[in-house]
This record gives C-alpha cells, sequence and structure tokens, in this order.
C-alpha cells in the first residue's frame, strides 16, 4: 500500500480534544501487542527468559527496544511521547521490529515529526465540489461514482452511487457520511458482503483524517456520535489501525440485481487536497458489470447527479 502523505497525527482525549502523545503511545502499544516473540524472531533463550515476566499479550517493550536497537529507556521514553526530536532512522527501525507496513510506518513518523506544516484548506472551502467536479460525475453513466470529503463526509454521489448506497438526499446534514451510515444503518451489514472488513477500514480511514486536524469540530463530532452509539465502531477503533484507501475491490449484496463484486479506484481531486473521487468498475461482459447496467435502469437519467450545496453551514455536533 502506497504511504499517506505525512499528517499532524492525534486522537480524541477524555474532553474531545486530540493530543498528539496519547496517540503515539496508544498506537505503538497496540502495534506490539499484536506481536509475538515468535513472529519477530527472538530466540527460545529470549523468549524464555522474558516468559514469566510477560503478563500481557504482544511483545513487552524490552523486546521491541532489542529488536529497534535502542535502549529499553528510550524507547519507553517514545512510548510515552517524552522525546523532543528523534530521528527518522530511528523510528524506521521501530517501525521494522513492529513490522509496520508503508502506512502504518509514516503513520509513525508523522507522530513525532515537529514539521510545521502548511494550513489545511478551510472546511468551508474543503466542503465545496468544483462545478466541474460535479459534472465529471454525470458521465459515469455505468459507475457508482461519488466525492468522499474529509471524516468520510460525503460530498456528491451520482445517481447509481446513491442506489448502490444509500439516497444522500433523505439524510440530514450531519449524516450524509460514509461511515455514519456503515455503522448506524443496518441495512449496510446486508449491502456490505464483507462488513467487518469494510468497517475496520471506516474506523482506520477516519483516523488517519483526524490525524490532518486534530481540532476539527465536524470531524470530532462524527468520531463522538459513533463511539456513543456503535460499539463495533469502539471496537474497531480501539484497534489504532489506519488505512488509506486507495484502490481495492468491494463486494455487495444489492436487494434489486443481487451479487455486484467491484474494483474501486480513489484519485484525488485536483486542488482539493482533502477531496477524492471513488469510482467503482467491473470488467466488461462480467456478471458484476451485467448487474450494474441492470442497477443503471432503474434510475431516470434525467437527474443522475446529487451532491451537497455550496455552503458554509457545518453539520451540527453529535
Amino acid at each position: 500500500m502506497p504511504p499517506t502523505a505525512r499528517r499532524k497525527a492525534a486522537v480524541r482525549s477524555e474532553d474531545g480534544s486530540m493530543t498528539r502523545n496519547a496517540e503515539l503511545g496508544e498506537f505503538l502499544r497496540a502495534c506490539r501487542a499484536r506481536l509475538r516473540p515468535e513472529d519477530v524472531g527472538l530466540d527460545e533463550e529470549r523468549r524464555a527468559s522474558s516468559a514469566a515476566a510477560r503478563r500481557v499479550p504482544g511483545l513487552r517493550r524490552e523486546e521491541v527496544a532489542h529488536l529497534a536497537g535502542v535502549s529499553v529507556d528510550y524507547y519507553s521514553r517514545l512510548e510515552q511521547g517524552r522525546t523532543k526530536r528523534v530521528s527518522h532512522s530511528v523510528l524506521n527501525a521501530v517501525a521494522t521490529a513492529l513490522r509496520l507496513n508503508d502506512t502504518e510506518r509514516e503513520y509513525l513518523i508523522t507522530l513525532v515529526d515537529s514539521h510545521v506544516q502548511a494550513p489545511r484548506a478551510g472546511a468551508a472551502s474543503a466542503a465545496r465540489v468544483r462545478p466541474g467536479a460535479r459534472r465529471l460525475l454525470e458521465l459515469f453513466d455505468n459507475a457508482p461514482a461519488f466525492i468522499l470529503g474529509r471524516g468520510t463526509a460525503i460530498l456528491a454521489m451520482n445517481e447509481l452511487a446513491r442506489s448502490l448506497l444509500f439516497d444522500v438526499d433523505e439524510r440530514p446534514l450531519a449524516e450524509r457520511n460514509l461511515a455514519v451510515w456503515t455503522f448506524l444503518d443496518p441495512e449496510a451489514r446486508t449491502r456490505y458482503v464483507d462488513w467487518d472488513s469494510v468497517a475496520s477500514d471506516t474506523a482506520a480511514m477516519l483516523r488517519m483524517d483526524a490525524a490532518d486536524d486534530p481540532n476539527d469540530p465536524d470531524l470530532n463530532a462524527i468520531v463522538g456520535m459513533l463511539s456513543v452509539r456503535s460499539e463495533d465502531f469502539r471496537r474497531f477503533w480501539s484497534e489504532h489501525n489506519v488505512f488509506e484507501c486507495t484502490y481495492g475491490r468491494k463486494r455487495f449484496s444489492h436487494p434489486l440485481v443481487g451479487r455486484l463484486d467491484l474494483d474501486y479506484e480513489a484519485l484525488d481531486v485536483p486542488d482539493a487536497p482533502p477531496q477524492k473521487l471513488h469510482v467503482y468498475s467491473a470488467p466488461n461482459g462480467s456478471p458484476s458489470n451485467d448487474a450494474l447496467r441492470q442497477l443503471a435502469a432503474w434510475i431516470d437519467p434525467a437527474a443522475n447527479i446529487t451532491a451537497l450545496p455550496d455552503s458554509t453551514k457545518r453539520a451540527p455536533h453529535a
């Protein structure tokens, strides 16, 4: 998976704010908890000597420090967020010790990176979809397409996407959101064949977006709403996974046309950094492509696009 762009990383605290140091510690602990000594090649003698002291599953701090080639004290301070300057070579060594993938590795680096980033786009401009981008959606006659903003907010959809997923126009502004639909609407559990996998990735996408701006009130409201109303979201959120949505495959079970196995591409919208164009498709002649065509036949071609209005109105908090 390609590494994500660097972001300021954060996690919600009890008062609803986001703290980088807390996220760093929780992320590292979650990463070492999922590994066993035998997974990382620790010899039998070292595994046996530490077995008696092992009270929780996963690697101990001492083992991570040994694998990364740093002192136990140094790694402990890193996990506690008490290091002011950490070289990328050390972070890469820790990432290798913890068997992080490219996205997780880059995420770790951004958690402790002290470089000042350029200001992000304002919330109002980030939620606007350019007329040209809206017209682009209209060109996908036989492909569900939508534009996703920060925090999995659905900013625009074509009719086929509404038929595949849900009708965004029927939802309150605060609920025009892919994560909200995935976790809170029972229909999503039947629509996604692999709901658990999709839900896990969706929570991980939200965590990546939360790193972009820890004080974004709209994103905090979404995370807060899901934390209160969905036990599954709390479970996936606590795993501290991170996911950069770029391409892949999703399997759907649609009440009108049955099974659809669709490939998707998530493309950056130029000059609108938080926005991604998601397009679903299937190979010509495949059963899934035939099902898409059948689904398209139910749609009025005179009204094949919906989009949120260009306004500065913010979604109400949960």
